[in-house]
């Protein structure tokens, strides 16, 4: 579903939600800064802020899958357990799924990534959507919270967190030992982190305008890659070019997409940054990577 609004923002807003979203300013300086910065900028600030409710493309209750939260040992991570939210297809054959790890971005596991989830087990994978925030209490219902709360962790026992959560899915019962990574944002450089600690036990990564993995890292991953990036996304896209030439140098399979008139979180369908030619194509693109190198 297209939740665009038919007011036109201004890219200096779309800039400052940008800066709002990885912690330089909080709401209310937010919404300060946007008012300040042009006529109406209050309501297109306002109009950025997620909408769920109005997001959801695969209902909890549709009959091709079968979706329930898990916990999990973690040792090394923020508390040593985990949850996560997993969804398995509810087709009898194959008896075994292929596996995908969908990574939340800065703000913990919302209703966004948990609908990602539904997407690819109604596409045939077994999907875990891990929640970062669990060991504090959990994604708290709204992004502004969520973000805070992710902010406090201490980033190398979060990034354990997602580690064991690979693990745990990629050994459960209702795996084939095929594993695949996905997030946004956060998740996006997670997605490549993650290929990067892991080598072999990750047969591909689409990560979602994320940050690039050291060089040392990168020359880790074994991964296929098909990595996604908005048009107007400076920060992120400043980090590619180096990404690039660390994959060329050591003949890694991949490729990547910068997706024309588009905002970083393009393919988040709770805000009007979401774009759906962009994010109906990526994740075509995503879907298709997942087939080739997991089911078969």
């Amino acid at each position: 579903m297209n939740t665009s609004t038919p007011l036109e923002i201004d890219p200096r807003i779309y800039a400052l939600y940008d800066e709002y979203c990885h912690g330089a300013m909080d709401r209310r300086e937010f919404l300060a800064k946007a008012s300040a910065l042009a006529v109406g900028g209050m309501a297109m600030a306002q109009a950025l802020f997620p909408r769920y409710a109005k997001a959801q493309t695969i209902s909890f209750t549709d009959s091709r899958i079968k979706a329930n939260y898990v916990k999990y040992a973690s040792p090394g991570g923020t508390s040593g357990e985990m949850r996560g939210y997993l969804v398995q297809p509810t087709s009898p054959t194959p008896v075994k799924f292929p596996a995908v790890l969908v990574i939340h971005e800065n703000r913990g596991l919302n209703p966004y990534i948990e609908d990602v989830a539904r997407r690819l087990a109604a596409a045939g994978f077994l999907a875990l959507a891990p929640d970062g925030l669990y060991p504090v209490g959990g994604y708290p219902g709204n992004d502004e919270e969520g973000k805070l709360l992710q902010d406090k962790l201490n980033p190398a026992q979060l990034q354990t967190d997602m580690l064991n959560s690979a693990v745990f899915l990629q050994n459960h019962g209702l795996s084939n030992g095929k594993l695949g990574v996905t997030g946004f944002c956060w998740g996006g450089g997670m997605t490549s982190e993650i290929a990067a600690a892991l080598g072999d036990g990750v047969q591909a990564g689409a990560p979602y305008y994320g940050i690039a993995p050291s060089a040392e890292k990168v020359r880790k991953i074994k991964a296929e890659l098909v990595l996604h990036f908005a048009d107007t996304d400076p920060r992120i896209n400043a980090s590619w070019p180096a990404y690039e030439a660390s994959l060329k140098a050591q003949a890694a399979v991949f490729q990547a997409f910068q997706y024309e008139g588009t905002q970083h979180g393009f393919h988040n369908n709770s805000t009007p940054r979401f774009q759906q030619v962009a994010a109906d194509l990526s994740w075509r693109r995503t879907l298709a990577l997942f087939q080739r190198t997991l089911k078969t």
